[in-house]
């Protein structure tokens, strides 16, 4: 799904309820949907559990903000959070903001700064509440953005790996047992996805490509993407196994892609239809 690249991005982090450990793949899930103009991170940095995110604050250029916890108990960092989001929508230097938390007390926040007309992406762990991932324009589970990071550099360490010649091995005949099964060839395909798509989630699919479906019954992939996130802003196909939008579409076999050629040579439209929907 196409995002502008130009937006300004006020980044926000909770960190009283962010993982430490995945704040550079945040990060760099934060740059696919603009510019990070201003970066900070909230919480009591006096006290020694917080100590361990300073080296990660200085790779990434986030600005630490002091929140004392006044009473025990109590999550101060949500109200300075909140303070700091409105100070930062009145001067007007920012597209959008992106809030990185999994507490449902940023709710009204991300639903007051849609009001104002700003972009809001949230970025949370799966346990989030629902009411605030439904406040953000887009919701993207931590989880997820660490699992496909985790992959990319995966196959960018076995790409780097030498190969190394091996020696021919005289091959003996097996020994046959009875009753055994011949062991399958390793298929060439490419893995199954990590989870089975729900029902529900094909459903979604589904009635968008009926209300984006030209006469003939079909709808153009792009515009099919930006729906979806309106219809259901954790939508990501990434949730299932798959990288883009059309290798979910493809996978399931309810729908029938159609790619069409452009005017320009390397230009190609994709289309998508529903053939349960005729």
């Amino acid at each position: 799904m196409a995002e502008q690249k130009d937006l300004r991005l006020a980044v926000l982090i909770d960190a009283d309820n962010a993982p430490r450990s995945a704040i550079g793949d945040v990060m760099a899930e934060v740059a696919v949907y603009g510019t990070p103009t201003i970066k900070r991170i909230y919480g009591d940095w006096t006290t020694p559990n917080l100590a361990s995110w300073k080296p990660l604050l200085l790779e990434n250029a986030i600005t630490p903000v002091q929140q004392y916890g006044y009473t025990t108990g109590k999550n101060s960092t949500d109200s300075a959070m909140i303070i700091d989001a409105m100070d930062i929508l009145y001067t007007g230097q920012v597209d959008g903001f992106v809030l990185v938390s999994s507490d449902s007390d940023f709710t009204r926040l991300a639903i007051r700064l849609r009001e104002a007309g700003k972009k809001v992406y949230g970025m949370g762990e799966r346990k989030t509440p629902n009411p605030f991932i439904v406040a953000c324009d887009k919701f993207v589970y931590i989880e997820v953005i660490r699992s496909a990071a985790e992959k990319a550099k995966a196959e960018e360490v076995k790409g780097e790996e030498p190969k190394q010649e091996k020696a021919p091995k005289t091959k003996k005949p097996a020994k046959k047992k009875e009753g055994a099964a011949l062991a399958p060839a390793p298929a060439s395909e490419p893995p199954e996805p990590e989870s089975k798509v729900p029902k529900a989630v094909v459903e979604l699919i589904a009635d968008a490509v009926e209300t984006m479906a030209d006469e003939d019954g079909y709808a153009f992939m792009g515009d099919l993407g930006n729906l979806l996130v309106k219809k259901q802003p954790d939508f990501d196909p990434r949730n299932f196994g798959f990288s883009k939008l059309t290798q979910l579409v493809r996978y399931l076999p309810r729908f029938e892609v159609d790619v069409r050629q452009t005017s320009l040579p390397h230009v190609k439209h994709i289309y998508v239809r529903d053939k349960a929907r005729k």
